[in-house]
Protein backbone atom coordinates (compact mmCIF):
# COMPACT_ATOMS: atom_id res chain seq x y z
CA UNK A 1 0.00 0.00 0.00
CA UNK A 2 1.36 3.45 -0.85
CA UNK A 3 2.30 5.79 1.90
CA UNK A 4 -0.25 9.07 1.63
CA UNK A 5 2.76 10.72 3.41
CA UNK A 6 5.90 9.78 0.76
CA UNK A 7 2.81 10.53 -1.36
CA UNK A 8 2.54 13.81 -0.51
CA UNK A 9 6.31 14.38 -0.75
CA UNK A 10 6.11 13.54 -3.98
CA UNK A 11 3.68 15.88 -4.99
CA UNK A 12 5.20 18.80 -3.39
CA UNK A 13 8.87 18.21 -5.34
CA UNK A 14 6.59 17.68 -8.48
CA UNK A 15 5.36 21.12 -7.88
CA UNK A 16 9.18 22.95 -7.05
CA UNK A 17 11.31 20.40 -8.94
CA UNK A 18 13.50 21.31 -5.99
CA UNK A 19 14.33 19.15 -2.80
CA UNK A 20 15.33 22.24 -1.10
CA UNK A 21 12.49 23.91 -1.24
CA UNK A 22 10.29 20.65 -0.86
CA UNK A 23 11.91 20.38 2.65
CA UNK A 24 11.52 24.02 3.38
CA UNK A 25 7.69 23.67 2.77
CA UNK A 26 7.21 20.54 4.20
CA UNK A 27 9.73 21.41 7.65
CA UNK A 28 11.81 17.94 6.48
CA UNK A 29 15.69 17.77 5.87
CA UNK A 30 16.49 17.75 2.39
CA UNK A 31 18.09 14.01 3.03
CA UNK A 32 15.00 12.95 4.15
CA UNK A 33 12.93 14.13 1.60
CA UNK A 34 14.98 12.26 -1.04
CA UNK A 35 14.86 9.02 0.88
CA UNK A 36 11.07 9.25 0.83
CA UNK A 37 11.12 9.46 -2.67
CA UNK A 38 13.28 6.75 -3.09
CA UNK A 39 11.41 4.83 -0.92
CA UNK A 40 8.53 5.60 -3.07
CA UNK A 41 10.13 4.72 -6.26
CA UNK A 42 11.36 1.40 -5.10
CA UNK A 43 8.12 0.62 -3.68
CA UNK A 44 6.45 1.46 -7.47
CA UNK A 45 9.60 0.42 -9.48
CA UNK A 46 10.22 3.41 -11.34
CA UNK A 47 12.44 6.37 -11.49
CA UNK A 48 9.95 9.47 -10.93
CA UNK A 49 12.41 12.08 -10.93
CA UNK A 50 15.53 12.65 -12.99
CA UNK A 51 18.30 14.35 -11.49
CA UNK A 52 20.84 16.50 -13.25
CA UNK A 53 22.96 18.01 -10.79
CA UNK A 54 21.30 20.60 -7.99
CA UNK A 55 17.77 20.28 -10.76
CA UNK A 56 15.27 17.91 -11.40
CA UNK A 57 12.90 16.86 -14.17
CA UNK A 58 9.89 14.59 -13.68
CA UNK A 59 9.61 11.49 -15.58
CA UNK A 60 7.04 10.12 -17.92
CA UNK A 61 6.05 7.78 -15.29
CA UNK A 62 6.33 10.55 -12.47
CA UNK A 63 4.01 12.37 -14.62
CA UNK A 64 1.54 9.63 -15.02
CA UNK A 65 1.97 9.37 -10.82
CA UNK A 66 1.08 12.75 -10.09
CA UNK A 67 -2.85 13.11 -10.68
CA UNK A 68 -3.49 10.06 -8.61
CA UNK A 69 -0.68 10.92 -5.82
CA UNK A 70 -2.64 14.64 -5.65
CA UNK A 71 -6.21 12.70 -5.22
CA UNK A 72 -4.65 10.14 -3.17
CA UNK A 73 -3.53 12.94 -0.94
CA UNK A 74 -6.60 15.53 -0.81
CA UNK A 75 -8.87 12.85 -0.49
CA UNK A 76 -6.66 11.81 2.72
CA UNK A 77 -6.90 15.49 3.98
CA UNK A 78 -10.98 15.67 3.41
CA UNK A 79 -10.97 11.97 5.17
CA UNK A 80 -8.99 14.00 8.25
CA UNK A 81 -10.92 16.74 8.43
CA UNK A 82 -14.47 15.13 8.52
CA UNK A 83 -13.18 13.06 11.44
CA UNK A 84 -12.61 16.53 12.92
CA UNK A 85 -16.11 16.92 12.38
CA UNK A 86 -17.31 14.44 14.06
CA UNK A 87 -15.13 15.74 17.33
CA UNK A 88 -17.06 19.17 16.92
CA UNK A 89 -14.15 20.76 16.31
CA UNK A 90 -13.95 21.66 12.60
CA UNK A 91 -10.55 22.72 10.93
CA UNK A 92 -9.36 22.75 7.37
CA UNK A 93 -9.60 26.13 4.69
CA UNK A 94 -11.68 27.87 2.65
CA UNK A 95 -11.22 30.08 -0.56
CA UNK A 96 -13.77 32.70 -1.26
CA UNK A 97 -14.38 34.59 -4.45
CA UNK A 98 -16.27 37.53 -4.61
CA UNK A 99 -16.85 40.17 -7.42
CA UNK A 100 -19.60 42.72 -6.67
CA UNK A 101 -19.11 46.32 -4.50
CA UNK A 102 -21.64 44.93 -2.64
CA UNK A 103 -20.37 41.60 -1.44
CA UNK A 104 -17.12 43.34 -0.66
CA UNK A 105 -18.83 44.64 2.30
CA UNK A 106 -21.01 41.42 3.32
CA UNK A 107 -18.10 39.36 2.85
CA UNK A 108 -15.78 40.61 5.62
CA UNK A 109 -19.01 40.52 8.28
CA UNK A 110 -19.93 37.06 7.02
CA UNK A 111 -16.72 35.53 7.39
CA UNK A 112 -15.63 36.99 10.51
CA UNK A 113 -19.09 36.05 12.00
CA UNK A 114 -18.22 32.64 10.68
CA UNK A 115 -14.72 32.94 12.15
CA UNK A 116 -16.34 33.91 15.99
CA UNK A 117 -17.93 29.97 15.84
CA UNK A 118 -15.47 28.11 14.47
CA UNK A 119 -11.87 29.70 15.27
CA UNK A 120 -9.87 27.11 13.86
CA UNK A 121 -10.46 27.35 9.90
CA UNK A 122 -7.95 29.67 7.50
CA UNK A 123 -10.00 31.82 5.21
CA UNK A 124 -8.30 33.00 2.24
CA UNK A 125 -10.46 36.10 0.32
CA UNK A 126 -9.92 36.85 -3.20
CA UNK A 127 -11.70 39.50 -5.35
CA UNK A 128 -11.89 38.77 -9.10
CA UNK A 129 -12.99 39.28 -11.77
CA UNK A 130 -16.94 37.61 -12.97
CA UNK A 131 -15.24 35.14 -15.30
CA UNK A 132 -12.41 34.19 -12.76
CA UNK A 133 -14.95 33.50 -10.38
CA UNK A 134 -17.11 31.23 -12.18
CA UNK A 135 -14.15 29.37 -13.63
CA UNK A 136 -12.30 29.07 -10.05
CA UNK A 137 -15.05 27.79 -8.72
CA UNK A 138 -16.01 25.15 -11.45
CA UNK A 139 -12.68 23.85 -10.94
CA UNK A 140 -12.52 23.39 -7.35
CA UNK A 141 -9.60 26.17 -7.04
CA UNK A 142 -12.29 28.25 -4.89
CA UNK A 143 -14.69 26.91 -2.81
CA UNK A 144 -17.39 30.01 -2.34
CA UNK A 145 -18.63 32.77 -4.31
CA UNK A 146 -20.79 35.39 -3.62
CA UNK A 147 -21.52 37.09 -7.23
CA UNK A 148 -23.75 38.68 -8.95
CA UNK A 149 -24.43 36.46 -12.13
CA UNK A 150 -25.32 32.42 -11.68
CA UNK A 151 -23.66 30.39 -13.82
CA UNK A 152 -26.51 28.11 -15.13
CA UNK A 153 -24.52 25.44 -16.87
CA UNK A 154 -23.99 23.46 -13.39
CA UNK A 155 -20.31 23.11 -14.24
CA UNK A 156 -19.13 22.27 -10.87
CA UNK A 157 -21.28 24.76 -9.20
CA UNK A 158 -24.34 25.45 -7.16
CA UNK A 159 -26.09 29.11 -6.80
CA UNK A 160 -28.13 29.94 -4.47
CA UNK A 161 -30.00 33.41 -3.97
CA UNK A 162 -28.52 35.49 -1.08
CA UNK A 163 -29.84 39.10 -1.27
CA UNK A 164 -30.96 41.55 -3.72
CA UNK A 165 -29.78 44.86 -3.68
CA UNK A 166 -31.30 48.31 -4.56
CA UNK A 167 -29.50 49.91 -7.61
CA UNK A 168 -30.11 54.05 -6.97
CA UNK A 169 -29.51 56.72 -8.76
CA UNK A 170 -27.24 59.55 -7.44
CA UNK A 171 -27.07 63.32 -8.68
CA UNK A 172 -24.31 65.56 -7.08
CA UNK A 173 -26.53 67.75 -4.05
CA UNK A 174 -26.65 70.96 -6.36
CA UNK A 175 -27.67 69.03 -9.32
CA UNK A 176 -31.17 70.14 -10.55
CA UNK A 177 -32.88 67.30 -9.92
CA UNK A 178 -31.90 66.80 -6.51
CA UNK A 179 -34.61 68.54 -4.98
CA UNK A 180 -37.29 67.14 -7.08
CA UNK A 181 -37.62 63.55 -5.73
CA UNK A 182 -38.80 62.01 -8.94
CA UNK A 183 -38.02 62.51 -12.30
CA UNK A 184 -39.54 60.92 -15.57
CA UNK A 185 -37.79 58.47 -17.57
CA UNK A 186 -37.15 60.34 -20.37
CA UNK A 187 -35.80 63.17 -18.50
CA UNK A 188 -32.52 60.84 -18.17
CA UNK A 189 -31.81 62.03 -21.73
CA UNK A 190 -30.64 65.51 -20.66
CA UNK A 191 -27.79 64.64 -17.93
CA UNK A 192 -24.27 63.40 -18.40
CA UNK A 193 -23.83 60.33 -16.85
CA UNK A 194 -20.51 58.49 -15.53
CA UNK A 195 -21.50 54.62 -15.87
CA UNK A 196 -19.67 51.17 -14.76
CA UNK A 197 -18.40 49.23 -17.30
CA UNK A 198 -20.81 47.20 -19.40
CA UNK A 199 -19.34 43.58 -18.47
CA UNK A 200 -20.61 44.75 -15.11
CA UNK A 201 -23.30 43.31 -13.10
CA UNK A 202 -24.47 46.94 -12.42
CA UNK A 203 -24.25 48.08 -15.69
CA UNK A 204 -26.56 45.03 -16.96
CA UNK A 205 -29.11 45.26 -14.75
CA UNK A 206 -29.46 49.04 -15.15
CA UNK A 207 -29.73 48.52 -18.61
CA UNK A 208 -32.51 46.11 -18.10
CA UNK A 209 -34.31 47.75 -16.14
CA UNK A 210 -34.28 51.14 -18.07
CA UNK A 211 -35.30 48.99 -20.98
CA UNK A 212 -38.67 48.31 -19.36
CA UNK A 213 -39.23 51.81 -18.68
CA UNK A 214 -38.54 53.09 -22.13
CA UNK A 215 -35.25 54.08 -22.07
CA UNK A 216 -31.85 53.00 -24.39
CA UNK A 217 -29.13 53.16 -22.19
CA UNK A 218 -26.76 53.33 -25.36
CA UNK A 219 -28.82 56.52 -26.29
CA UNK A 220 -27.87 58.64 -22.80
CA UNK A 221 -25.07 60.92 -22.69
CA UNK A 222 -22.43 58.76 -21.03
CA UNK A 223 -19.30 60.69 -21.13
CA UNK A 224 -17.71 58.43 -18.13
CA UNK A 225 -16.80 54.75 -16.92
CA UNK A 226 -15.46 53.69 -13.99
CA UNK A 227 -14.08 50.87 -13.39
CA UNK A 228 -15.72 50.49 -9.79
CA UNK A 229 -18.95 51.29 -7.88
CA UNK A 230 -17.18 53.22 -5.18
CA UNK A 231 -14.88 55.58 -7.77
CA UNK A 232 -18.23 56.06 -9.51
CA UNK A 233 -20.17 57.20 -6.24
CA UNK A 234 -17.20 59.30 -5.36
CA UNK A 235 -17.35 61.33 -9.43
CA UNK A 236 -20.68 61.98 -8.56
CA UNK A 237 -20.58 63.41 -4.96
CA UNK A 238 -17.22 65.72 -6.88
CA UNK A 239 -20.44 67.10 -9.35
CA UNK A 240 -18.98 65.45 -12.51
CA UNK A 241 -22.43 63.33 -13.00
CA UNK A 242 -25.01 61.09 -12.08
CA UNK A 243 -25.00 57.80 -11.99
CA UNK A 244 -26.37 54.44 -10.93
CA UNK A 245 -24.80 52.80 -7.84
CA UNK A 246 -26.23 50.26 -5.57
CA UNK A 247 -27.76 51.28 -2.42
CA UNK A 248 -25.31 49.93 0.61
CA UNK A 249 -22.64 51.45 -1.95
CA UNK A 250 -24.13 55.01 -0.97
CA UNK A 251 -24.73 54.06 2.42
CA UNK A 252 -20.82 53.11 2.59
CA UNK A 253 -18.96 55.77 0.71
CA UNK A 254 -21.03 59.15 0.50
CA UNK A 255 -23.95 59.01 2.81
CA UNK A 256 -25.64 62.52 2.58
CA UNK A 257 -23.14 64.03 -0.01
CA UNK A 258 -25.11 62.82 -2.68
CA UNK A 259 -28.83 63.13 -3.70
CA UNK A 260 -30.84 59.88 -4.16
CA UNK A 261 -33.37 60.47 -6.99
CA UNK A 262 -36.43 58.05 -8.18
CA UNK A 263 -36.84 57.75 -11.81
CA UNK A 264 -41.03 56.80 -12.19
CA UNK A 265 -41.66 53.65 -12.96
CA UNK A 266 -37.85 52.50 -12.55
CA UNK A 267 -37.16 49.72 -10.00
CA UNK A 268 -33.54 47.90 -10.64
CA UNK A 269 -32.37 45.27 -8.59
CA UNK A 270 -29.00 43.74 -8.09
CA UNK A 271 -29.14 39.96 -7.38
CA UNK A 272 -26.27 38.39 -5.26
CA UNK A 273 -25.69 34.72 -5.40
CA UNK A 274 -24.49 32.73 -2.54
CA UNK A 275 -22.12 29.66 -4.83
CA UNK A 276 -20.46 26.51 -3.67
CA UNK A 277 -18.01 23.98 -5.87
CA UNK A 278 -20.02 20.61 -5.93
CA UNK A 279 -17.44 19.22 -8.31
CA UNK A 280 -15.65 17.83 -5.03
CA UNK A 281 -16.68 16.35 -1.79
CA UNK A 282 -17.34 18.90 0.59
CA UNK A 283 -14.95 19.48 3.78
CA UNK A 284 -15.47 19.96 7.08
CA UNK A 285 -14.83 23.07 7.18
CA UNK A 286 -16.99 23.98 3.85
CA UNK A 287 -19.83 22.16 5.04
CA UNK A 288 -19.97 24.26 8.22
CA UNK A 289 -19.60 27.18 5.71
CA UNK A 290 -22.12 26.67 4.24
CA UNK A 291 -24.97 25.43 6.76
CA UNK A 292 -23.85 28.71 8.66
CA UNK A 293 -23.65 31.65 6.11
CA UNK A 294 -27.49 30.06 5.15
CA UNK A 295 -28.97 30.08 8.12
CA UNK A 296 -26.93 33.79 9.42
CA UNK A 297 -28.15 35.41 6.52
CA UNK A 298 -30.33 38.00 7.76
CA UNK A 299 -28.31 38.29 10.96
CA UNK A 300 -25.34 39.41 8.36
CA UNK A 301 -27.19 41.19 6.35
CA UNK A 302 -28.18 43.95 9.10
CA UNK A 303 -24.67 43.82 10.67
CA UNK A 304 -23.46 45.16 7.53
CA UNK A 305 -26.31 47.71 7.25
CA UNK A 306 -25.16 48.94 10.90
CA UNK A 307 -21.19 48.68 10.07
CA UNK A 308 -19.00 51.71 8.79
CA UNK A 309 -16.40 51.24 6.21
CA UNK A 310 -13.73 51.06 9.32
CA UNK A 311 -15.88 48.73 11.12
CA UNK A 312 -15.86 46.48 8.00
CA UNK A 313 -12.47 46.38 7.36
CA UNK A 314 -11.93 46.16 11.19
CA UNK A 315 -13.79 42.68 11.33
CA UNK A 316 -11.73 40.94 8.19
CA UNK A 317 -8.57 41.62 10.12
CA UNK A 318 -10.03 39.57 12.93
CA UNK A 319 -9.82 36.29 11.08
CA UNK A 320 -6.74 34.52 9.30
CA UNK A 321 -7.37 35.77 5.65
CA UNK A 322 -4.94 34.86 2.36
CA UNK A 323 -4.23 36.82 -0.74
Amino acid sequence: MLNVHQLNVFVIAAETLNFTQTAKRLHLTQSSVSQHIKSLENQIGVELFNRKGRSLEITDEGAVLLPMAREIVEGSIRAAEQMELLKSEVHGSLIIGCNTAPGKYILPIMLAKFHEHYPLVRIACQVLPTKQVQDGLAEGDIHFTLSNVSDTSGDGGEYQLYLEEPILLITPLDHPWADRGEIDPQELHDAQFIMREMSSGTYQNVKAGLQEVGVDIDKLDTFMEMGTSEALALAVEQGLGVGFVAKMILEKICPGRVAVVKVRGLNVLQPIYLGRQTAFPATAAQAAFWEYVRKAGIEIFHAVRDQSVEEIEASLAKISVGP
